[in-house]
């Protein structure tokens, strides 16, 4: 036999393992031709095999192979002793190659290795029949004792036994084919045998039979009562179950049940059995239920005599339990069940097979077989040929009726429950039966006819409307002589029920008391009883548990975690409020109180029903929000895109301004930014003109002013892109809207259009097409990740016209920056590629490196690979691939290696950095952005790695930086790319010395990212300013702006947010004679360059203001923001300073730039004032040497102010900082077209480094954003300690790895935790999903919005004592307090004053008061209980009580809240809210005593000692006198001390005799008087 776990996989041998006689086991291949497999199961995992010639069925474990048993087969296999061995491992290869040549065997090769050994060319063996010894083993045995067959017995075992090899040759010359080649398999080369994967284990095997296999499957008993399975044979039910542990089957006992034909019904765990007379007959296990009876088919038994024995009767001696044997003999009068009822739905004919007229009523026609069990539906397989589908009625369709049952198995042992359950189904399922509404009622009936009562005479079942004819089988039966055994069962039933109540009853007082009083220790908690506690609702029977596993008070050490655990177990169990409401509300007391105290501080992971449980909207809608994919969360903006014409479209429709105006609420700065960003409108050209001036000069000036302000207008989608990030979530129908980029202007007075396009000056070419790509990525970023887009709708927005393919390329790159383009097809990347336009390649490489940061994606590799020439082999085809792409490519490689410390891509960027260039114009334009590309793209590559450079060590990787940095002689270039740069290039004579200028900015920002926060001093002093004025000289100023950057970064820990640290960064030469730019008159001398010194000075101060950006981004660092804003304003004075020519205008205008970087990056998504002051300022600034490259920094700075309409901040992560310094490089473009230092492209990476960081609460009720008070807890580190702030949300978090805790704090809503040191995932998934986090208001409770002070609220107003409160309240303010509908019903007809109240004055102060407390205190749910004790307090007074359950309730009450756990708890929290009017239960006793007092004295007092001497009571007195006994707790006579009461003659004594009882000790002086002979109570 073979196996095969995957059709993909080859198939392997199967092996058994099995005991021997002697106890041994062993392991072999299965290889006997007599064995079939007849069926298999899942679940348990067995195979039932038949023996053809011993007709024997075996059950086997089927699992995989042990290595042990795998090396034992394979050990065996490998022994070539004998020539036997070689062929059977010979054979199987053979046969395995036949296979894979496609030669099959005629049969199946999973049949059995006999029938491949037939077919095959080897030469087959005895050996290779053999059989598993188990099978052997036992058949020996078992034939041994057969007369007929015992001549062959042992050598059957011989025949089985894999390792004998005294076989007779006549055998062997049988066993193979007679076509066979003998030397076949000698000559097969030696292979590997085939390692086998299944195993199968001996179970069972049947001890003798003389019938063939017929039918097979697996059932349950017990209408889903038991887990024990039948394997149902023709004749015999095999029965096995599980053991306690779960890990073996046991089999038990065999029995024959007669029948032609059977199959399992899975739905009500049963089998339908096709007799030898022609009977349906249902059994459950071994157990007839009864006889199926079709309308319309004759029934066989009405028609033929049945001289079978009794089918239920067990045959071949098999014993049957006693209770069962009697179950079987009391089903004399068993009726025929109707599946198809002519009164319900009746059966329909679904087989095509039937014709229309076709009846049942042809005489002979029987059923021939049982086909297609498929739930509970079989199909009927007639003698002519017909077929019929037929259903199985259910054991309940009520859903009431379908738990009693559930319960009735719990409880009673297994005879009887099957009893009681087949009682049931034959009741239920009579012909005609009851409709769904009367399912009950006949339940109820049939259960008490069980019990043994008469139905007719029960008050109770009396009365019951059947709706229609009942079955004759409920009909109560008459009294039988208990030989008959129903009086037994019956009794059994009854008892069993009693039993049960009882001793539930009694563990549950008792554990209820424990609980109470927290007496309960852990022995009690991890007891083995589990006890079902009993309560009927709407008649229904729940049952649950209320035991808390072992495994939950592992953990509980305090009252508050024994309070969760059991919330959480009560939970598990499936226990919801209403089922609670359902409870007495004394028992329910202590889990409502349970509740109350778990509401105030749940945690913030617990799951969403047991939020609910507590009454926690908040943090269930939480949980639910937080299962749900990323998706629109309730902060999205669902205005359509087309809800503004396109002339009004600027692109930020879409920012969610409810939330912009909750964050800025007190100015209009949002629109101002707007103002300031938006692109689409014309620009305002105002050009006074001067009387000399003619009409065309005045119109070249328009247009001249016009190209200066579209400089502007050009830089502008940058930062709207930062503003509108990931605001939008389009709509997979419509393209994305793309603002117009507007370049046209409208001249006063008369608003003339004024155009670039006249011809009438110079207009730079091209210059629209980096602005368009801008446009189109500023577009691209609105879309949110969570958005739905796919590979269609991303093509479906490609530009019809030509000119708009640079917005489409930006697009492009967008999708990439936020994870969309991953989802576009492979085919569509190629499609772009190949069409050679140099934009969109440029979005599409760094889009698809983006979308795999740090993935080392091989197919990204491969595409980027082919635009980069250095990872190409040397002797591949030279591609033309246009400069910016392979600029572009090198920054993807940079990103999809980032962190990984990958050795041959660091090497080729190395040598990349300082690539000379080539001859024939190769390498020699633009030389300076390439070298950048590559030192950011080797930075990434090693991001952080330091001197850990694993396996990098003969690159010398700092060295080499060093010296591109600082100049040399250039080293020879090594690797496989050192032919193409032997000829040195005809443009560009360099010489053998390094270009410091082309290779200085890459190698200083790749030796910053390497060593990034290392704190490695002795590389960071290769980057300190030259201390000398001839040093000073060889170096460019603005690389020492760099270089005091990349210092600051690797000496990450000494930043600090103070200008004394800033102005530490300038060496003493350039501190001590830098010159003051306001003076008027220079300082002459000769020795020292000023011009020189105070470019230095401004650009060293200037990187320091950089990296001060760097440490403290988006953590709103007030110091850090002090000290920028002082150097921006610095600057700005320098510029307007009389000296500014000396340092020079484009100098101070880039320092200022970056310094404005800076204080923006700190300031990141806060949208503060004061840097919005500065950007509006330098905004309006267009003239001078204001140009393209300041706007676009001067606007990012606006956009990174703005980040994501306040939800985004920065990160200060490593791989932040790496995308940081490739968008904001501190080198601005001179023009539009400028990529000379620095790719545009790189600018818009910014985006890697955005985090969402906005928390905004959402009322839970009203689904509305609001504000919130936040406490939030930082963690210590070695600048502070632990320290706590308090923020008022919406508002913008710290970075998440700072903090430990983060609480919404009271009053006015619901407090909740969120507790990050178990982790930050969490909260990560809450603000990724627009930062939602839902917040209660409590009762009687304003929104900050509504009343910021406080000072409003309903609570606030009322300063009187609290009955002054009760009586001041007006039921019309509920309201304010409550949303709930009962509660509002209640004060508008209970509490509602009307005319002429008289004594219901009363009663109505009493429920407004009540009212009041429930709303106010947040406890709606104790309303019924207050009313439920003041109406049997009222009954009592009256007398009325007619049994003491109320009284019980009241004094569980009164137990709990007098407990000692409950006095603590409002010891340890004097200011939480009280669960119960701490003034209600004093009056409550107080009432209770009285009355029982007065009854005392007025006769109540004889009755007592009546009751206590054991004499004959009154009938009147006794419901008072019992509940004077409850409320006293005064124990049965039988109880009472056995000394006579009589005798004691003081109260002490009487004490001490009570002292075992544990009477209270105030009962003890109420019953003083009586047994002490003194006539004056001692109490009043």
């Amino acid at each position: 036999m073979f196996s095969m776990l995957h059709p993909l996989d080859e198939i392997t041998p199967l092996v058994c393992k099995s005991g021997s006689i002697f106890g041994s086991s062993r392991v072999q291949y299965v290889v006997d031709h007599a064995m079939k497999i007849v069926f298999l199961n899942t679940d348990p995992s067995i195979v039932m095999t038949y023996d053809a010639v011993q007709n024997v069925h075996s059950v086997w474990t089927l699992r995989r192979v042990k290595s042990e048993e795998e090396n034992v087969v394979l050990k065996f296999s490998e022994q070539g002793g004998t020539p036997q061995n070689v062929a059977t491992s010979s054979s199987l290869t053979a046969h395995l190659r036949s296979l894979s040549k496609g030669d099959s065997p005629v049969t199946s090769p999973f049949q059995n290795y006999s029938s491949i050994h037939s077919q095959s060319r080897s030469t087959s063996s005895p050996s290779l029949h053999s059989r598993s010894p188990s099978i052997s083993n036992m058949a020996a045995l078992s034939r041994a004792h057969s007369p007929a067959l015992g001549v062959h017995s042992f050598s059957g075992v011989q025949r089985f036994n894999i390792s004998s090899h005294n076989q007779s040759p006549k055998r062997h010359s049988i066993s193979h084919s007679p076509n066979s080649n003998s030397n076949g398999s000698f000559l097969a080369p030696e292979t590997e045998p085939i390692v086998p994967e299944l195993c199968i284990d001996h179970l069972w095997t049947e001890t003798m039979t003389n019938i063939r296999f017929h039918n097979t499957f697996n059932t349950h008993a017990g209408c889903c009562m038991y887990q024990v399975s039948f394997f149902i044979l023709l004749f015999s039910c095999v029965k096995f179950q599980e053991s306690n542990d779960k890990t073996q089957l046991i089999f038990g006992s065999v029995t024959n049940i007669p029948a032609k034909d059977a199959a399992p019904v899975e739905k009500i765990d049963t089998m339908l059995v096709l007799e030898g007379s022609g009977n349906l007959v249902l059994y459950t296990g071994v157990v007839r239920v009864g006889k199926v009876f079709i309308p319309g088919l004759p029934a066989p038994s009405l028609t033929m005599s049945n001289t079978m024995p009794r089918p239920s009767t067990p045959l071949d001696g098999v014993s049957t339990p006693k209770p069962l044997s009697k179950l079987l003999g009391s089903l004399d009068e068993v009726v025929l069940l109707s599946p198809v009822p002519e009164l319900r739905d009746s059966s329909k004919l679904h087989d095509s097979l039937y014709n229309e007229d076709c009846t049942f009523q042809q005489l002979g026609t029987y059923i021939h077989s049982i086909r297609d069990p498929v739930h509970n539906r079989v199909t009927l397989e007639l003698s002519n040929g017909s077929m019929v589908r037929i259903t199985i009625p259910e054991i309940a369709t009520s859903e009431l009726v379908q738990t009693c049952l559930q319960a009735i198995k719990c409880i009673l042992p297994k005879e009887i429950a099957v009893q009681m359950l087949v009682k049931w189904y034959n009741v239920h399922s009579a012909p005609g039966g009851p409709s769904y509404h009367s399912e009950w009622n006949l339940f109820v009936t049939c259960l008490m006819n069980m019990m043994g009562y008469n139905t007719d005479r029960l008050a109770w079942t009396r009365n019951f409307d059947f709706e229609g004819s009942l079955s004759p089988v409920i009909a109560p039966k008459k009294a039988r002589p208990s030989e008959t055994g129903s009086d037994d069962v019956n009794g059994n039933i009854c008892s069993f029920f009693f039993t049960q109540l009882y001793f539930l009853k009694n563990y549950f007082v008792g554990t209820y008391h424990n609980l109470i009083t927290h007496s309960i220790d852990d022995r009690q908690w991890d007891s083995p009883l589990s006890p079902s506690l009993f309560f009927f609702r709407n008649k229904t029977v729940l049952l649950m548990n209320i035991f808390i596993p072992v495994s939950y008070q592992d953990n509980c050490n305090s009252g508050k975690s024994k309070l969760k655990f059991f919330l959480l177990s009560f939970n598990y169990k499936g226990f919801t409020l209403r089922d609670l409401e359902t409870l007495p509300f004394g028992i329910a007391l202590p889990i409502r109180d349970a509740i109350y105290h778990c509401r105030e501080q749940p945690a913030s992971d617990w799951p969403e029903a047991v939020c609910l449980l507590i009454g926690r909207q908040d943090l269930s809608k939480q949980a639910c929000e937080g299962n749900l994919p990323k998706g629109k969360s309730v902060l999205s903006s669902d205005v359509p895109s087309g809800t503004e014409t396109e002339e009004e479209d600027d692109g930020m429709n879409d920012m969610n301004h409810e939330v912009m105006s909750l964050i800025w609420s007190e100015d209009l700065r949002v629109q101002d930014v707007r103002r300031l960003l938006q692109s689409a409108h014309p620009v305002r050209v105002n050009v006074v003109q001067y009387p000399e001036l003619s009409d065309h000069e005045f119109i070249e000036e328009k247009e001249n002013r016009l190209l200066q302000l579209c400089q502007r207008t050009m830089a502008l989608p940058v930062g709207r892109g930062m503003f509108t990030l990931f605001s939008y979530h389009p709509v997979p129908t419509e393209p994305l809207p793309i603002p117009k980029l507007n370049l046209t202007g409208r001249a006063p007075p008369r608003n003339t259009t004024v155009d670039l396009n006249s011809g009438n000056i110079d207009v730079p070419p091209n210059m629209t097409s980096w602005a368009s790509f801008h446009n189109g990525v500023a577009a691209g970023l609105k879309i949110a990740p969570a958005s739905q887009i796919d590979s269609a709708w991303i093509v479906y927005n490609k530009p019809k016209h030509a000119e708009l393919a640079n917005e489409y390329a930006g697009f492009l790159m967008a999708l990439g920056l936020n994870g969309h383009l991953t989802k576009l097809a492979t085919l569509n990347i190629h499609d772009y590629l190949t069409k050679g336009h140099e934009m969109t390649s440029i979005g599409l490489l760094l889009g698809v490196s983006a979308a795999k940061l740090g993935t080392m994606d091989m197919s990204i590799t491969r595409l980027l690979s082919i635009h980069i020439p250095a990872l190409l082999p040397p002797t591949s085809t030279e591609l033309d691939v246009p400069h910016n792409v392979q600029v572009a490519a090198v920054v993807g490689i940079g990103l999809v290696y980032q962190g990984t410390a990958h050795r041959h891509t660091a090497e080729v960027l190395l040598a990349e950095i300082g690539r000379p260039p080539g001859p024939e114009m190769e390498y020699c334009t633009d030389r300076e952005s390439y070298s950048l590309a590559a030192g950011l793209a080797l930075g990434m590559v090693c991001l952080g790695h330091g001197s850990n450079l694993i396996g990098m060590s003969d690159l010398n990787v700092p060295e080499q930086l060093y010296q591109y940095m600082v100049g040399g002689h250039r080293r020879f270039q090594t690797g496989m790319h050192r032919e193409k740069h032997k000829s040195p290039s005809y443009q560009i004579k360099e010489g053998d010395t390094i270009n410091v200028d082309v290779t200085c900015p890459g190698a200083t920002l790749a030796l910053a990212m390497i060593y990034l926060k290392t704190n490695n001093r002795s590389i960071a002093d290769w980057l300190r300013a030259p201390d000398t004025m001839y040093l000073l000289d060889f170096v460019k100023p603005e690389f020492l702006l760099l270089r005091t950057l990349a210092r600051c970064l690797i000496l990450w820990d000494d930043i600090l947010p103070n200008s004394k640290w800033v102005d530490s960064n300038v060496p003493q030469i350039i501190r001590e004679n830098s010159i003051s730019l306001s003076e008027i008159e220079l300082p002459c001398s000769e020795d020292l360059n000023l011009e020189t010194l105070s470019q230095a000075h401004v650009y060293i101060i200037a990187g320091a203001c950089l990296s001060l950006g760097f440490r403290f981004a988006g953590s709103e660092n007030l110091s850090a923001f002090n000290c920028l804003h002082k150097f921006a304003k610095d600057f700005m004075t320098y510029l307007s300073a009389p000296n500014a020519s000396v340092t020079g205008p484009y100098n101070l205008e880039t320092c200022l730039s970056v310094v404005l970087l800076s204080l923006a990056m700190v300031m990141a998504g806060s949208g503060n004032l004061k840097v919005l002051q500065l950007c509006r300022f330098l905004h309006m600034k267009t003239g001078g040497e204001m140009n393209y490259g300041f706007h676009l920094a001067h606007h990012m700075a606006l956009g990174l102010l703005f980040l994501g309409g306040g939800r985004y901040s920065l990160s200060t992560s490593n791989s932040s900082i790496a995308a940081l310094l490739c968008a904001l490089y501190p080198h601005f473009p001179a023009h539009s077209t400028d990529n000379r230092y620095h790719l545009q492209a790189l600018r818009h990476l910014y985006v890697l480094a955005a985090e969402p960081r906005l928390l905004v609460p959402v009322d839970v009720d009203t689904n509305t954003p609001c504000y919130a008070l936040l406490e939030v807890t930082y963690k210590g580190t070695q600048w502070y300690e632990q320290t706590k702030e308090e923020l008022m949300a919406p508002t913008l978090l710290p970075e998440l790895h700072l903090l430990k805790q983060i609480k919404v704090k009271g009053p006015r809503y619901w407090e909740l935790l969120i507790d990050l040191s178990k982790g930050t995932q969490h909260l990560k998934s809450i603000l990724s999903k627009d930062g939602v986090l839902y917040v209660k208001l409590r009762a009687g409770q304003l929104s900050y919005k509504e009343d910021p002070m406080g000072w409003q609220s309903l609570l606030a107003q009322t300063v009187a004592n609290r009955n002054s409160e009760a009586r001041a309240f007006k039921p019309e303010t509920i309201s304010a307090f409550t949303s709930d509908p009962a509660l509002l019903s209640f004060a508008d007809y209970f509490c509602k004053p009307t005319v002429n109240m008289g004594q219901k004055q009363e009663i109505l102060d009493l429920f407004s008061s009540v009212l009041y407390e429930c709303v106010t205190q947040e406890t709606p749910e104790m309303l019924p209980a207050y009313i439920a004790m003041d109406q049997a307090i009222r009954r009592l007074g009256r007398r009325e009580m007619s049994e003491t359950s109320e009284l019980w309730q009241i004094k569980l009450v009164l137990e709990f809240f007098s407990s000692r756990s409950h006095q603590e708890r409002l010891q340890n929290h004097p200011k939480r809210g009280l669960f119960m009017n701490s003034e209600f239960l004093p009056v409550v006793k107080c009432t209770i005593d009285n009355t029982l007092d007065q009854w005392l004295q007025a006769g109540g007092d004889m009755c007592v000692h009546a009751y206590l001497s054991g004499q004959p009571l009154e009938e009147s007195q006794l419901s008072m006198l019992a509940c004077f006994l409850v409320y006293h707790s005064v124990p049965a006579p039988r109880h009472l001390p056995p000394i006579g009461l009589e005798g004691s003659t003081s109260f002490a004594e009487l004490l001490f005799k009570f002292k075992q009882l544990k009477m209270p000790v105030r009962a003890l002086l109420r019953l003083a008087p009586l047994l002490l002979g003194n006539p004056q109570p001692m109490v009043m």
